[in-house]
């Protein structure tokens, strides 16, 4: 008698009405959050009302224009985010026992590389790996790796190692900087170009791109001397350049656009890059999936990286 009228006390819990409230929480506004969740904004909120009535407290202050998290929700978030991610590694640890290198994989991926890498991989990995399915989210590195601790990526692609002992990555391939160019630059004129002569009129990208940081290093800049102008993404930035705001470094793999853009492309003689790894949880149960995804993409830029060795790309 006593379990059966806690039962009626304390309705249990609906974990998709928890991932509609993590969903909630993030974004801010109703709408997006359905958007995100693959659900209709109104079967969003009733669940979201049903879920404060379990609770018996207020989660959002609501708007037009917002969804703004009470201090109730954000006393309990962390709770919600605990028990997805249980669920989330439970479902993980079962679908490795029956076959890691089948269903869906979450793998994000960097700006700089997403446009130019997922077109060279997706055949050879469904080729390779049939019954995976693989789902890429664009990010920056910062939010990758929140996401990739929070349970909400399987792995990631970087160009940067990881810190601390709950990540480990694996090195996949060598990409090469390049100096992109307006075709009547100066510089255009020479076959190879040196870091510290593109210092003067630089373009980087905005922060928070790990790119942006390793542009300025290889030129041995601490900030950029391109003036006012940030780009949010590598097109733009190329549009940029070739519209003769200055000049820039691109990764190996972004030539094809670059050249595209009508940027002139010059080899650097201190043959700056960025190794691109993989990174995933230490205690991934399907950390087979992670290495056999490594190894397509390893053995698919294979040449491309003993081209770049070579000094050509």
């Amino acid at each position: 008698m006593i379990g059966n009228a806690y039962d009626e006390i304390r309705p249990a819990m609906n974990l998709r009405d928890l991932r509609y409230l993590l969903a909630v929480t993030e974004h801010e506004h109703f709408g997006r959050a359905a958007k995100a969740s693959g659900v209709s904004q109104p079967t969003l909120s009733v669940q979201i009302r049903k879920l404060e009535d379990q609770l018996g407290v207020i989660l959002f202050e609501r708007s037009s224009k917002q969804a703004a998290p009470t201090a109730a929700c954000l006393q309990i978030i962390d709770h919600a985010r605990e028990a997805v991610a249980a669920t989330e590694a439970l479902l993980a640890s079962a679908q490795s026992l029956r076959d890691p290198l089948a269903g869906r994989f979450r793998l994000g991926i960097i700006p700089t590389l997403a446009p130019y890498l997922l077109p060279l991989i997706f055949a050879p990995l469904r080729e390779a790996l049939p019954a995976l399915e693989p789902e890429p989210w664009e990010d920056q590195t910062d939010a990758l790796l929140e996401r990739l601790r929070s349970h909400q990526l399987d792995a990631a692609l970087l160009a940067t190692e990881v810190d601390g002992p709950d990540l480990v990555s694996r090195a996949l391939f060598d990409e090469p900087f390049l100096a992109a160019l307006p075709p009547d630059h100066p510089l255009a004129a020479r076959a190879m170009v040196a870091e510290a002569d593109l210092s003067q009129d630089i373009l980087v990208l905005s922060d928070g791109h790990c790119l942006r940081d390793q542009a300025m290093e290889a030129c041995g800049q601490t900030t950029a001397l391109g003036g006012a102008l940030r780009a949010s993404s590598l097109p733009t930035l190329m549009n940029m350049v070739a519209a003769g705001y200055g000049t820039t470094l691109i990764p190996g793999l972004a030539a094809g656009a670059a050249q595209d853009a009508g940027l002139t492309l010059r080899p650097l003689e201190g043959k700056p890059g960025r190794t691109i790894r993989i990174a995933w949880r230490a205690h991934f149960p399907r950390r087979i999936a992670v290495e056999a995804i490594g190894d397509v993409i390893a053995e698919r830029l294979s040449s491309f990286a003993r081209g770049a060795a070579a000094g050509a790309v």
